[in-house]
């Protein structure tokens, strides 16, 4: 967090309207740096986010990250053939508690998030249940959010067939918040 929270105090030094975007574990830091800096971000856009560590490993990370180095890396849930993830074969146990501390922090703060939302979430994500988005969304104080399904695509829906949708949706909620920030080719062009 500490790093995406330093970038993001480069970027407001440098831009005047700057909108936070995040996929999974990015969505959860998406939604710690909107609690944090408030209008300084001016709307955020979230793909499949993490909110939590379900089932037995959230109970048995504290310990087990003691007894064993790592488990089985988490890549490529995406429905679309011939689409692969670049991704760890191996996560560490010890960096798998952190996180699961990290989404407790976020989860805490939901409630201090109240920029504009677009939520985009896949019903088939073998990686972060679709109840993370509900509980997101049930604990956010924006009034402006979206909420779209990714019915064509997994986890990582921005590389599966739903991305173009992703990414045209994107762009409508920068131009309708900040008409003029991007020109015809989604280029940035300006402030």
């Amino acid at each position: 967090y500490a790093e995406v929270d330093r970038a993001l105090t480069e970027l407001l030094q440098r831009c005047a309207t700057v909108f936070v975007f995040g996929l999974s574990m990015g969505g959860a830091l998406t939604l710690r740096l909107a609690a944090r800096h408030g209008d300084a971000v001016k709307g955020i856009v979230l793909v499949n986010p993490g909110n939590k560590v379900h089932g037995l490993a959230a109970y048995a990370l504290p310990v087990a990250r003691h007894l064993v180095p790592s488990t089985k890396g988490i890549a490529s849930d995406i429905a679309k053939e011939g689409v692969t993830e670049v991704g760890y074969d191996r996560v560490p146990l010890h960096a798998a508690h952190s996180l699961r501390r990290f989404f407790q922090t976020v989860d805490a703060e939901l409630p201090q998030v109240t920029q504009p939302v677009v939520l985009l979430h896949s019903p088939q994500d073998h990686v972060v249940p679709p109840v993370d988005s509900a509980r997101i969304l049930s604990r956010i104080s924006s009034t402006d959010v979206k909420e779209i399904l990714l019915e064509q695509s997994y986890h990582v829906a921005t590389l599966d067939h739903d991305a173009e949708r992703i990414f045209d949706e994107s762009l409508a909620f920068v131009e309708r918040l900040a008409p003029g920030l991007v020109d015809e080719q989604g280029s940035r062009s300006g402030g």
